[in-house]
């Protein structure tokens, strides 16, 4: 599903026009971008939650070549599903 195909389900579900329903979308995720640049994670009990980790600088290689690069640190944003959502998509009650 992309985020047309999203735009056009929440439409329908909710009873409401595409229009609110990618304003909607939009709010949303950019409230989920806005909270995680802070450092601060997001939960949606039930669903799942988003954080930042730090991921420290480290050698790599190139596969070409074979030499060794540096690969720089940075923060990657995380997801881990909650329980209800695991069960549902592994078909459990």
């Amino acid at each position: 599903m992309n985020k047309t195909e999203l735009i056009d389900a929440i439409a329908e579900d909710a009873g409401i026009t595409k229009a609110a329903a990618k304003k909607a979308l939009e709010s949303f995720l950019s409230n989920v971008e806005n909270t995680l640049k802070k450092g601060d994670k997001v939960s949606l009990v039930g669903f799942g939650s988003w954080s930042i980790s730090d991921r420290a600088a480290r050698d790599g290689r190139n596969p070409q070549t074979g030499n060794t690069i540096k690969i720089a640190a940075k923060k990657v944003v995380k997801f881990k599903a909650g329980s209800e959502l695991e069960n549902s998509v592994n078909g459990k009650k």
